[in-house]
């Protein structure tokens, strides 16, 4: 998600080949070692295979927004947040959303474990409509799929959260023409299709 959200916003045409990871094409393997999404090949012939760095090369290339540039702090500062959400934030989401997944994992106490990062970003929120000021920036893209997963687990009890600012900054994300846009389903790749062009336009 991030991956696309970025070369969307950015206006960059690539050729999208939808992957099955159970059925992972050989030459996606032979493009990256780590076997799994995202993979880019730019025209250069680099290979970039972790979201937030296809999602940096992307705004480096083309950043009509100022993503990279935060209304209030600094990239560096987007950079650090963005850290927080990949690192314990992450795996108390992922031992919350799969704790049948792991040994001796209670999914409520991780829950309650994710929960101080969202509070942080709900502090944020009540004083500003983003992260980092009146504008999104790269740590609120990079952030929101992340939230959405988190909020999707038990929507129901999201719901009722005191999250406010939190809640209505992920709805603003959820309802922008990029969302829609990058939650396109693609039918799987195979050797010799047509090519699926992706990030020409938003309509």
């Amino acid at each position: 998600m991030r991956a696309r959200l970025g070369l969307m916003h950015s206006g960059i045409v690539c050729e999208l080949r939808e992957v099955v990871l159970r059925n992972k094409p050989a030459h996606m393997i032979e493009l990256s070692a780590k076997a799994t999404v995202p993979v880019l090949q730019t025209i250069a012939g680099e290979v970039i295979d972790e979201s937030l760095d296809i999602l940096l090369w992307a705004l480096r290339q083309n950043d009509p927004d100022g993503w990279l540039a935060p209304e209030q702090g600094s990239l560096n500062a987007a950079l650090a947040l963005i850290a927080q959400n990949d690192g314990d934030f992450k795996s108390h989401l992922d031992r919350y959303k799969y704790s049948g997944r792991y040994e001796n994992v209670e999914a409520l106490d991780h829950r309650a474990q994710a929960e101080v990062f969202l509070k942080d970003l709900e502090a944020r929120l009540s004083q500003t409509p983003y992260l980092f000021g009146h504008n999104p920036c790269i740590a609120d893209r990079a952030i929101a799929p992340f939230v959405r997963q988190f909020a999707h687990v038990d929507k129901a009890w999201f719901d009722q959260t005191p999250y406010t600012g939190l809640k209505r900054w992920l709805e603003a994300f959820l309802a922008g023409p990029e969302f829609a846009a990058i939650m396109t389903k693609y039918p799987p790749w195979a050797d010799g299709d047509e090519a699926v062009l992706f990030g020409h336009n938003l309509d």
